[in-house]
């Protein structure tokens, strides 16, 4: 089977809102981002289906060593999704991870000020929650995120992401109530290959993007 390389995030985005029309200008809809990659993705997202545009801050947990791996993820609220099988099997008592978890909780709180200053956060309770993010490897990030948003009690979590690894769809198909993407390649390797442009995304962009969606 072959795929198309896409070009960058915003076409991402406009080939991804192609087959959210259903949700165009819904009362309930909100759009909510994955910093930084899945921000210009849902940039074009909220343009093209007329929705609000807001964030979900998650940070990936990485193994000592390896921090491409990831043990699990964190979102807000104290939420705390660990891969306990695969922390049995890499050996990692607790106080190896406890310093990254803490590590990372800080950077969630910095891109919090960061991004959202006083300003408060969507409630989300009856929503329609579209989380979006730029490609998706093992799940765990957005794992969090679905876990933040399910605890808010919104009426439906759609997820719409361009490019993600097959393994993690029936998982993720579990937890939300609709997944949408674009590239679902047998081998995966990296996000980063399925992109023309995959540059990193910086604050300034987020920022930038997030003023253009009047956040």
């Amino acid at each position: 089977m072959s795929y198309s390389i896409l070009p960058n995030r915003f076409v991402a985005g406009e080939q991804l809102a192609a087959q959210l029309l259903a949700y165009q200008s819904h009362p309930q809809g909100l759009i909510l981002a994955l910093p930084r990659g899945g921000v210009p993705v849902a940039l074009i997202l909220a343009q093209k289906l007329h929705l609000p545009l807001d964030l979900c801050l998650v940070r990936k947990i990485g193994s000592p060593g390896q921090p491409e791996l990831a043990l699990g993820a964190i979102a807000q609220d104290n939420i705390q999704i660990l891969n306990q099988a695969l922390i049995e099997q890499l050996k990692l008592p607790r106080e190896k991870i406890t310093p990254i978890i803490e590590r990372e909780h800080q950077e969630l709180e910095r891109r919090n000020q960061t991004y959202r200053g006083h300003k408060p956060y969507p409630n989300l309770q009856d929503r329609i929650v579209i989380l979006v993010d730029d490609g998706l490897a093992t799940g765990a990030t957005m794992m969090a995120a679905i876990a933040f948003v399910r605890s808010h009690h919104p009426q439906r979590i759609i997820l719409a992401i361009p490019v993600v690894a097959p393994s993690a769809i029936p998982q993720l198909r579990g937890l939300a109530d609709e997944i949408v993407y674009l590239i679902a390649p047998e081998s995966l390797h990296s996000i980063s290959l399925w992109y023309d442009d995959f540059r990193q995304v910086t604050d300034q962009e987020v920022h930038h993007y997030l003023k253009q969606a009047g956040f």
